[in-house]
């Protein structure tokens, strides 16, 4: 992984767009703190690809069969001016 500055991140922005691309994420900082990170679209997307849905989710959870008693408060529904 490369890191660049901004500066050089700008000067060769072709080149970081194509390392990405290639594979390779690329570090860009500022005053010496790493800012944002230049990853392949096909990376980005398998990253943030969401896995199933809310109700999988639950089906899936370990506390299913746990015998979890959850109880709502008894508190009063609160009223809505209209």
């Amino acid at each position: 992984m490369k890191t660049w500055t901004v500066a050089e991140a700008k000067a060769k922005f072709s080149e970081v767009i194509d390392r990405a691309a290639a594979g390779t994420p690329q570090v860009i900082s500022r005053n010496g703190r790493t800012t944002a990170v230049v990853v392949s679209a096909e990376e980005w997307e398998r990253k943030t690809r969401r896995v199933g849905n809310l109700a999988e989710f639950f089906a899936a959870s370990p506390l299913r069969d746990s015998g979890l008693i959850v109880e709502r408060a008894a508190d009063s529904a609160r009223e809505i001016d209209l």
